[in-house]
């Protein structure tokens, strides 16, 4: 007999999804059949699979050893070190700013991403063990391009990744970044497009017109300074797809610096200086109702802020910090 004790991670989703992490290997129709006959019971009783979980219940699994080892596989915890700049940490989300060069999900070529980092932080923290890891797995929220630098929220609880994907999907969110483009813009501008992938090349392509297959994209930006060649503009991301404020500043004839996909690198500049510096909550309701009205910056990375002292756009920059 296994009996498990539902933590904060596990409650709130149904009980069914709850057996389906944690005999990952077995088909439904197994566990169904184990709860009608009582070898899996909630709190004692018997169960009938949509009952919502709390935190406090108790699951028994009157299973042998080799049926539970056979249904419940391996626990694969993928994870790897590395140092996370954390911006804001509480015991539902993180907040990180993640570097330039780091992949935001898990690669088909097994290259470690912020994912992995995450898993490890938390199991080296205690804020997660392995045997937590058979029914809940952190995650980020939303994805940076690689070489984009900036803020990436995480769910470190169950109803943290919850209410946090669904302010993403909502764009109840609000997300701010930083770029340095081509060109001299002063006013603030609110543009609208449509955007096409091709992905064998990784590159999309902005249409002024919708046509078939193409995703309807917006993007806001605001000019912070200029130095009479290149602009810093504050950009807020209002719908997020693959590329689309580097692709969609470029369409305008105003590439982000170091960008070697949409514009070109530029000196030690090799990969596009495109920040995510600032994320605002909206009024929340749930278990994160205490980040309403909060909001938090990231700094930029070391080569943006020398890029911005060389262009005379560093004191633009601390003006737009808070």
């Amino acid at each position: 007999m296994k009996e498990f004790i539902i933590n904060d991670n596990e409650a709130g989703q149904r009980f069914d999804k709850y057996l389906a992490k944690l005999l990952r290997e077995a088909p439904k129709s197994f566990f169904y059949k184990m709860m009608r006959k009582k070898n899996i019971t909630l709190n004692g009783k018997k169960a009938t699979g949509n009952e919502k979980l709390i935190s406090g219940d108790h699951v028994k699994l009157f299973l042998s050893d080799e049926t539970f080892e056979k249904f419940s596989g391996s626990i694969p915890a993928p994870r790897a070190k590395h140092s996370l700049d954390i911006i804001y940490e509480d015991e539902n989300i993180l907040l990180i700013n993640k570097p330039a060069g780091m992949l935001s999900q898990p690669a088909d070529d097994g290259t470690p991403s912020l994912v992995e980092y995450l898993t490890g932080y938390l199991l080296d923290s205690g804020s997660l063990t392995e045997d937590d890891l058979r029914t809940f797995r952190p995650s980020v929220c939303n994805r940076l391009d690689r070489n984009t630098s900036g803020l990436i929220a995480a769910g470190k609880s169950l109803a943290g990744l919850q209410e946090l994907s669904d302010m993403f999907k909502s764009r109840n969110l609000h997300k701010y970044y930083l770029c340095l483009v081509e060109g001299v813009l002063k006013q603030e501008k609110h543009i609208r497009g449509h955007l096409t992938k091709d992905k064998k090349s990784n590159k999309v392509t902005i249409h002024k017109e919708e046509r078939e297959g193409a995703l309807p994209i917006e993007t806001r930006y605001f000019p912070l300074g200029d130095n009479g060649k290149r602009t810093l503009l504050k950009v807020e991301l209002i719908t997020g797809r693959a590329h689309q404020i580097r692709a969609h500043l470029a369409s305008e004839g105003h590439p982000i610096i170091g960008d070697p996909k949409y514009g070109k690198t530029a000196g030690r500049v090799k990969s596009q200086l495109l920040h995510s510096f600032r994320m605002e909550f909206p009024a929340v309701k749930g278990t994160l109702s205490y980040l309403t009205g909060k909001a938090f910056t990231a700094p930029v990375p070391e080569i943006f802020l020398e890029v911005l002292k060389k262009e005379q756009l560093e004191e633009s920059y601390y003006e737009n910090l808070e």
